[in-house]
C-alpha cells in the first residue's frame, strides 16, 4: 500500500480543527450516545463517563456549533433542554461506528504489537485492559 500525500495548503487548517472536533474523547462519546435518540444534559453527562459540567458544555457547544447536534429548548417550568443529532451529526455516527468495529475488529493484534514493542524497548508492559 502506498501512502498519499495530497497536501492543499488552503484546506489543511480546516480540516485539522473539524477532525479535531470531531475526534476528540469527549465528541466521540457524545456522537455515539446521540446516536441512539434525543438525551437531555443531565442525561448525557451521567452516561458520558467521567466528563465535568463545563466540559461537557464546551464539547455540545462545539458540536452545535459544528451543525452536528441541534439543541431544543422546550418552554416548561423548568426548561427542558434536548439535545439530537442533526443530519450531519448522524452521517458522523456512522463514520465513528466503523471505526469502532475496526478497533474491536484489531484489539488483539494492537495488543500484541504493544507487548512485542514493550518487550523490545525493555518497557514494563501495560495490562490488556484496554
Amino acid at each position: 500500500m502506498t501512502p498519499s500525500h495530497i497536501h492543499v495548503p488552503a484546506n489543511c487548517h480546516t480540516v485539522t480543527e473539524i477532525l479535531s472536533r470531531v475526534g476528540d474523547k469527549w465528541s466521540v462519546q457524545v456522537v455515539v450516545q446521540l446516536g441512539e435518540g434525543p438525551k437531555r444534559f443531565n442525561e448525557l453527562r451521567r452516561i458520558v463517563s467521567g466528563v465535568s459540567q463545563r466540559m461537557l458544555t464546551l464539547t455540545l457547544r462545539g458540536l452545535e456549533r459544528d451543525g452536528l447536534v441541534t439543541r431544543t429548548v422546550y418552554p416548561t417550568i423548568p426548561p427542558r433542554v434536548e439535545y439530537q443529532l442533526t443530519e450531519l451529526g448522524c452521517s458522523l455516527l456512522k463514520t465513528v461506528r466503523a471505526l469502532g468495529a475496526w478497533a474491536i475488529e484489531n484489539r488483539d493484534e494492537i495488543l500484541a504489537a504493544r507487548r512485542r514493542f514493550d518487550v523490545a524497548a525493555g518497557v514494563k508492559p501495560e495490562s490488556d485492559a484496554a
